[in-house]
């Protein structure tokens, strides 16, 4: 690994190889990494909301599944991805309070995570493996060298998808 990139929230990067990309602090945010195995060109996103469409100030693309995802595959064939080979994998999407009653609000995690899939497989992207929900924080890190998706959460088991 050469060079580690950090991608903040509402943001996305594309991840060359022979690097790695990560993000902290996924709470109800969404960790889209995206890759293609043969040119080994990575990407992440860290989204925030599911949909660009429901909001007015929608300006900054990479906040949401929707205008991120597609964002992020159009950069990462800029780069030398191949559109029809493209895999991803995701992590976050938590419930990080307990609240009775579950408004959509309170759904956002779970709500991030339905748009992110919907947006990958409309895009025809096949998801591989994802850690999403429950109620705790994850950091991530992707390698393009062999694909792994490094989830840390404090107090649990580091986990590779």
């Amino acid at each position: 690994m050469d060079e580690m990139i950090k991608v903040g929230m509402a943001d996305l990067k594309v991840c060359p190889f022979p690097n790695a990309i990560t993000t902290l602090g996924l709470g109800s945010c969404v960790g889209i990494a995206i890759y293609d195995p043969i040119s080994k060109v990575g990407g992440l996103a860290h989204v925030m909301l599911p949909d660009s469409t429901q909001i007015r100030n929608n300006s900054n693309r990479a906040k949401f599944a929707d205008t991120g995802i597609m964002d992020l595959i159009d950069l990462m064939v800029k780069a030398g991805a191949t559109r029809n080979r493209l895999v991803a994998k995701i992590a976050g999407g938590a419930q990080m309070f307990a609240f009775s009653g579950q408004s959509d609000m309170v759904r956002i995690g779970a709500r991030n995570v339905e748009a992110s899939k919907l947006k990958l497989k409309e895009l025809g992207v096949r998801l591989l493996a994802e850690d999403t929900g429950l109620n705790y924080g994850r950091t991530v890190e992707f390698y393009t060298e062999t694909g792994d998706f490094i989830i840390k959460s404090v107090g649990k088991e580091r986990k590779i998808i």
